[in-house]
């Protein structure tokens, strides 16, 4: 049971590093970066991996995010927390 526990940490932290890799590269909060979609994508990576063995994930990820979904909707619930929090802090960050 403990090293069912100890393997999940391990693939939550991988997966949670690929996903912070995911959004440096395209450019987006990390909290827009679908964790989910990521580890769907990977399935697909290696399928396409088995053509060609040259290809590299985050580039692969980052070409094909559109499709994969990686990135979250901004839903008009979003910007409007967005906009309620920055007339909370706007006085704090000028």
């Amino acid at each position: 049971m403990q090293m069912q526990v100890y393997a999940t940490w391990i693939f939550y932290a991988v997966l949670n590093d690929l996903c912070a890799d995911v959004a440096v590269a395209l450019q987006q909060p990390l909290e827009r970066i679908s964790v989910e979609m990521v580890f769907r994508s990977l399935y697909f990576f290696h399928r396409a991996l088995l053509h060609n063995s040259q290809l590299q994930l985050i580039p692969w990820l980052v070409e094909h995010q559109r499709s994969m979904g990686l990135v979250k909707a901004v839903r008009p619930r979003h910007r409007r927390n967005a906009a309620r929090s920055l007339d909370i802090w706007a006085e704090a960050l000028t």
